[in-house]
């Protein structure tokens, strides 16, 4: 016997034969009669004439060889006709090698990575070119493009002469020519429109007719008509198929080497199909068919006709020595792309078109047993990798149809496949991660033309919203709907039924292909499926988390969310499968992950930051901590050699992140398999026209060390797998270097539980490292994926407001002029079929996304995180060890779920919503100043989260239901001084909790700024949310208020940090405000043609907002705690009064001074300053000097007054401009005529903005700023308290002035040149008032004029003349 892969096939096959067929149902070989009618019946002759006398003679196993071999050589072509058929050879009309792939060596321009098939090329600079190594001259040719992006690329014909750039392509050139589907135009030079766009899914046919001189362009089998007529022909011209594309942008070429999807008659491919052996396959497959369809009964000696589907391979050697014979010649075969696209895999699709579950058809798992049995293992292994490439070619590149047939077509044969075990793991083994984005599987994609995808047919009536609130936001169900509107909406809703049900089927079948992937209970030995699959799951989530710099290694984020869903679904059916088996583990529903995982080092969690810093500064900062907590023994003498490794790791960081070089060197930098174009191999090779010497790394990095790949031993990794704790006292010891691959795996996964874990089983142990992995993929990318998809939503509620705005225009517009009605009803139409596509791709999009089980899904994951970090937390210093991606995920689906999900679903719909509110609340209140977190970006996410967390009122009382003790801490931390830490966004909780109280502070928006909409679509999540908050209605929390009045008053050193801080942070913002808006008013009034950078603008305006909110914390602590100021006895309480009463008046007085600088400014209305107006500041202003001049009792009352009359800066008509008693503004006094461009620097494109000139003439028609102007905002109460101020201010300072004795300036304060001098330092003995010297010490020690360390103050008093 020869070894493997030596010898004839047949006698290989014989050999394994014999080991199979030792079965105790087999039989002997049967009759000579009966064999022979039994083998004339599966091959029969297609010859007429003489040979039929052949039938009548016997055919034996020994014949038949020769009798196949004499079978499959009739109708084959002739000696030379083969040779003209020869792939080598060429053919009329076409010059060049076959196979035809892109030319790698000298046909491109720019950056390119191109795959191993040299089909599927990927952009990777501006805008790359490359043509096919093949052309033609005469004929008509076709081949096809794959589109996986939708992006800018030009695709179509060039000849060799056509010189390519970064900046010319495809088409830019006299003799190229071009069709793209992203602009929807032809290019020849010039360009002009054509055709329909083009998305990811799509397939372009490029057709050439060199006899007629025409290019035409179909997309997805349609006719986009002639592009290009009288193409330049003649000697010397041949055409190429090229492209031209963009950065990032993808496709994959079919120039024939596989079946064409849809081939036009009359057009050759460009590369020879296999004849030969196509019509060879076909012949063995129906001799195939021919055994499952017929029986022996040797009992009665005759042939049984029976139907192929209820065949089983039973080991009747009769049969299995024909099927070897077929066999011989049909494996080598199956190892062609085209033979199996064609052939085998149209065959498999066939024996599932009777419908029924895929368990009911049996006889593809027979054939996959056929294929084990009688093929070699290489065969079977390209067969199916073939296979597997071609049904994932044919579900993301089949059209969308309103039932969704083509994919579940080729889903359920995926699925049929997937359930053959041996089949099953060879592919997860090898396949369906290492060579295909099989997460395309998962993926179900959005139809850009509706009408092709029969969404029209499927939601015949479309809705929109009509009715809007005053602040422009959609009413849900409005009370005046009319019922014309009522039965639109019910009959749209149906048809989204109609849609998310077909869509769910598609669902539930990529939700199957995930169980069979996740199966721990395989009856063969080696490891189970689900261990393979984490294997190569945690590996894609490495490849996504460390090329997260570059976009183009990276999983496409609309795969990972459909992704997300499906495997959320299987894990937790899985999970619950378990909690069958073990009744005492816990359900799905209250799945969380232990914290032992986050340090005992059985999960890789690559380079994402832990929350207290790096990995291995932990281990040596927290060794004894792990010891004592968790049993774990840290070896200390790698603790040297692993600071070290930290060292060598940031080199090869630097390397890594470097451009893809090596691979253009022939390098080993390992390429992950998302850098591959749709479907195919990796792409390894990277082409550059480019110098890459730069590009190589310091040092060679040995193949993918990065990538761990953990393995069991076999006898570990079976079903038996649960999740019970360790409960061995002994230590275990845990190493600080990489772990070798295979050295370990989840058996110890649970290892070094703390004691605050409870000591029970939770699930599976790899189901839990698959959640974990679940987690990390929301924060990757779906998460910004859910927020980008929103756009459409937002684009209908656009389109809605501006079709009823037309509407409004129309019923006004008068009946003289039909020219604009004309217009308004143009724009009333466009608008219209605008919303009706829109409105069913947003049903589709809903079903698909923002479903109410997805919206579960999201929640659950929210849940998981929130139970995650419970467990994490209650083990003390070891919670730093836990991945920062827990908070931000925790973070990131509530935002999910309050603004990408909502209003469609409501989220207090979701189960015990209340409770996970409440949970959250507590974990966001107790680590936004946790000490265990030391990373900034998470500390401010964790702060941003909380800001938005208390502008909605269901969120806020859910922070108000959190324990008492944990409510106190929360605002303990947000109390703290104001410097050496991030203090804007806690100041903003504050004026959160306060808004809604404070003296004309009721209002969602400012006055001026109710008819523009907020810029917010392109923040961030976090941001995003919170600027959205910012406008919601104001919802105070009289509960926290008195906290923080508590605590203000019982610390009295605490209340005097915080509010010096505050009095800083005030006296600083507002400074910088008032210079920026000088040089902003110097840059109006120069003559010439100037910029001003739009970020100096936003840092202007953001400066003024913090001013307010400064303001605003001050109004709120003296009203809720004005003993703190007006108390005498508590240390700094004069000090703090006088230092508000003058930073107080110099925000009036710069505020309110006639012809002011912030007068002019704010005339100028410039974009970026539209929050800077009169009235926030003003109002805060006056909330405090109401509550400290009206509301206070009578001492209270003398002291502020006193002391904000003995200010120096204090000016009684700025208190009287409050009520439009100042005298009138007349506006800027500059005649200047310049006027200031604001836009980015160096930009010539601007906003046209008045110029000074003008602002003048405009300022003096303004109305003067009283606060009797805004009567919606201020009540008739606060007036009144404000024309009781203006009274008492006004009779105090007349009797101030009265009493007021000269000073002589040699007494006054050199400080301040304000007060009398009144305190000398010791011991220099240098001299200044109380207040300022006061003011001084709270930040320095030293003295104002010596420098020397002052020891003491006493008061002073001058001494009697003499």
């Amino acid at each position: 016997m020869s070894s493997k892969g030596g010898g004839t096939a047949l006698t290989r096959r014989n050999y394994r034969l014999a080991s199979d067929t030792d079965k105790p149902k087999a039989t002997g070989i049967v009759n000579e009669k009966l064999l022979s009618d039994y083998l004339h019946h599966v091959f029969p002759s297609t010859k007429q004439g003489p040979a039929l006398a052949s039938l009548s003679k016997p055919l034996g196993f020994q014949d038949l060889g020769a009798h196949l071999e004499g079978l499959l050589s009739e109708g084959e072509p002739t000696e030379d006709s083969r040779v003209c058929e020869s792939a080598d050879q060429p053919v009329e009309g076409r010059l060049g090698p076959q196979p035809v792939v892109l030319d790698h060596t000298s046909g491109f321009e720019g950056l390119l990575f191109v795959d191993d098939d040299l089909l599927g090329v990927i952009g990777h600079s501006n805008f790359s070119s490359i043509r096919a190594t093949t052309c033609v001259y005469k004929g008509k040719w076709a081949y096809e493009v794959l589109i996986s992006s939708q992006g800018l690329m030009q695709i179509g014909w060039c000849t060799l002469n056509c010189r390519f750039n970064q900046e010319e392509g495809v088409g830019d050139t006299p003799d190229s020519y071009a069709y793209d589907g992203n602009r929807v135009r032809k290019w020849n030079v010039t360009t002009t429109n054509y055709g329909k766009s083009w998305a990811a899914g799509d397939i372009v046919s490029c057709l050439i007719d060199l006899d007629e001189g025409t290019i035409t362009f179909c997309l997805n089998g349609q006719s986009l008509g002639t592009a290009f007529t009288n193409i330049k022909m003649g000697p010397g011209v041949a055409y190429f198929p090229a492209i031209s594309l963009s950065f990032k942008e993808s496709v994959a070429f079919n120039f024939g080497s596989r079946p064409l999807r849809y081939p036009v008659d009359g057009y050759l491919p460009l590369q020879n199909p296999p004849t030969t052996d196509l019509m060879k396959a076909h012949k063995l497959l129906g001799y195939i068919k021919n055994v499952l369809s017929t029986s022996i009964d040797a009992q009665e000696e005759r042939l049984v006709e029976q139907d192929c589907s209820v065949w089983r391979l039973h080991g009747e050697p009769t049969v299995l020595v024909t099927l070897a014979h077929i066999f011989n010649h049909f494996a080598p075969l199956m190892c062609k792309v085209y033979l199996v696209e064609d052939v085998l895999m149209n065959f498999l699709l066939g024996i599932l078109e009777g419908g029924g579950s895929v368990d009911e058809h049996q006889l593809i798992q027979q054939l996959l047993d056929l294929f084990w049995v009688l093929m070699e293992d290489y065969e079977v292994n390209e067969c199916l990798k073939q296979l597997m490439m071609s049904l994932l070619r044919a579900y993301r590149f089949s059209p969308i149809i309103p039932d969704l047939g083509f994919q579940i077509h080729y889903l359920r044969l995926t699925t049929a496949i997937l359930h053959h075990e041996k089949s099953r793991k060879y592919l997860l083994n090898n396949v369906l991660f290492d060579v295909l984005r099989s997460v395309v599987f998962f993926y179900i994609k959005t139809p850009l033309r509706v009408k092709e995808a029969g969404l029209e047919e499927l939601i015949p009536t479309t809705w929109w919203p009509t009715h809007f609130d005053k602040e422009g936001k959609d009413e849900r169900e409005p009370e005046d709907e009319s019922a014309d509107e009522r039965l639109r909406r019910r009959a749209y809703e149906r048809g989204c039924q109609r849609l998310k049900k077909r869509i769910e089927v598609v669902e539930e079948l990529q939700v199957q292909i995930l169980k069979l992937l996740l199966n721990n209970k395989d009856k063969t030995t080696g490891e189970a499926s689900r261990y393979i699959f984490l294997n190569k799951f945690r590996k894609f989530l490495q490849e996504n988390a460390s090329n997260r710099g570059h976009p183009t290694a990276l999983c496409p984020p609309e795969y990972m969310v459909c992704f997300l869903h499906r495997l959320i679904t299987a894990v937790r059916a899985s999970w619950d499968d378990g909690r069958r088996k073990s009744p005492s583990s816990i359900g799905s529903e209250e799945a969380y992950v232990p914290p032992q995982l986050f340090y005992n080092g059985k999960v890789d969690y690559f380079d994402l930051q832990r929350l207290g810093g790096l990995l291995s500064h932990l281990k040596k900062t927290l060794k004894d901590d792990l010891a004592s907590k968790a049993n774990i023994i840290i070896d200390p003498a790698e603790i040297q050699a692993t600071a070290m490794d930290d060292l060598d790791e940031d080199e090869e960081s630097g390397a890594a992140q470097r451009p893809f070089g090596a691979a253009a060197m022939g390098g080993a930098l390992a390429r992950p398999s998302w850098l591959s174009s749709p479907t195919l191999g990796r792409a390894n090779r990277f082409l550059s026209t480019a110098a890459v010497s730069l590009m190589t790394p310091r040092r060679p990095l040995t193949q993918p060390e990065k990538v761990k790949v953990r393995t069991l031993a076999v006898e570990q990794r079976t079903e038996e797998d649960n999740g019970y704790k360790n409960k061995s006292p002994r230590p275990f010891f845990l190493s600080l270097q990489p772990e070798v691959e295979g050295s370990y795996g989840n058996d110890g996964l649970l290892l070094g539980r703390p004691l605050e874990e409870p000591n029970q089983p939770i699930a599976d142990k790899s189901l839990l490292e698959i959640v974990d992995g679940i987690v990390m993929m929301y924060n990757l990318s779906v998460h910004q994926q859910l927020g980008k998809m929103v756009v459409v939503s937002d684009d209908v509620h656009e389109y809605a407001v501006a079709l009823k705005d037309t509407e409004e225009k129309i019923a006004r517009c008068p009946a003289r002029r039909p020219d604009i009605l004309d217009e308004l009803q143009k724009s009333q139409k466009v608008f219209a079929e605008k919303l009706n596509h829109l409105c069913r791709r947003l049903a589709w999009i809903n079903a698909t996304i923002y479903s109410k089980e997805k919206m579960l899904d999201v929640y659950w994951l929210l849940c998981v995180c929130i139970r995650t970090i419970e467990h994490a937390d209650n083990t003390g210093s070891l919670f730093a060890f836990a991945p920062e991606f827990y908070l931000s995920v925790a973070m990131n689906a509530y935002s999910a779920l309050k603004n990408y999900f909502s209003p469609a679903n409501s989220m207090e719909e979701l189960p015990s919503y209340e409770e996970t509110l409440t949970q959250l609340a507590a974990i966001l209140a107790k680590h936004f100043a946790d000490p265990r977190i030391v990373g900034t970006d998470i500390k401010d996410s964790l702060m941003q989260a909380l800001a938005s967390y208390v502008c909605y009122p269901q969120s806020l009382r859910a922070v108000e239901r959190i324990p008492e003790e944990q409510r106190v801490a929360m605002m303990r931390n947000l109390l703290a001084p104001y410097e050496q830490r991030p203090w804007a966004q806690t100041n903003w909780i504050l004026v959160r909790l306060w808004r809604g109280c404070g003296f004309g502070y009721r209002y969602t928006r400012l006055p001026h700024l109710l008819k523009t909409k907020p810029e917010d679509a392109n923040l961030p999540s976090l941001q995003r949310d919170l600027s959205i908050a910012s406008f919601q209605k104001p919802c105070p929390s009289l509960l926290l208020q008195r906290h923080m009045a508590e605590l203000l008053s019982v610390d009295k050193e605490m209340a005097a940090s915080f509010l010096n801080s505050v009095l800083n942070q005030l006296n600083w913002a507002f400074s910088e405000f008032i210079g920026m808006i000088q040089e902003i008013q110097q840059a109006a009034e120069r003559p010439e043609r100037n910029f001003v950078d739009t970020r100096q603008l936003k840092v202007c305006a953001t400066c003024f907002d913090l001013s307010v909110s400064l303001l605003r914390v001050l109004e709120m602590t003296v009203t809720l705690v004005p003993e703190i100021f007006l108390d005498w006895s508590r240390p700094s309480a004069e000090l703090l009064l006088r230092r508000l009463a003058q930073l107080l008046n110099q925000v009036l007085n710069r505020v309110t001074a006639e012809k002011n600088l912030f007068d002019r400014v704010v005339n100028l209305r410039l974009p970026g300053l539209e929050s800077v107006d009169h009235y926030p500041i003003l109002v805060a202003v006056t909330g405090i000097l109401v509550r400290i001049l009206v509301d206070g009792d009578r001492q209270g009352i003398s002291r502020a007054s006193s002391v904000l009359l003995s200010d120096p800066c204090f000016q009684l008509h700025s208190i009287q401009h409050l009520l439009g008693e100042g005298g009138d503004s007349s506006g800027s006094s500059s005649s200047s005529t310049a006027r200031p461009v604001v836009g980015p620097l160096g930009s010539s494109v601007a906003p046209v903005i008045p110029s000074a000139a003008a602002t003048t003439a405009g300022s003096s028609e303004r109305k003067h700023f009283s606060l009797h102007a805004y009567t919606d905002y201020i009540s008739e109460e606060e007036k009144q308290k404000v024309e009781l101020m203006l009274t008492f201010l006004t009779e105090e300072s007349k009797q101030a002035a009265a009493s007021t004795a000269p000073t002589s300036e040699e007494d006054l304060c050199p400080i301040c040149y304000a007060h009398s001098i009144s305190a000398v330092f010791k011991p220099c003995s240098h001299k200044s008032c109380k207040a300022c010297i006061n003011q001084h010490l709270m930040n320095n020690k030293d003295c104002f004029f010596c420098k020397a360390t002052i020891t003491g103050v006493e008061d002073y008093s001058k001494p009697a003349a003499s």
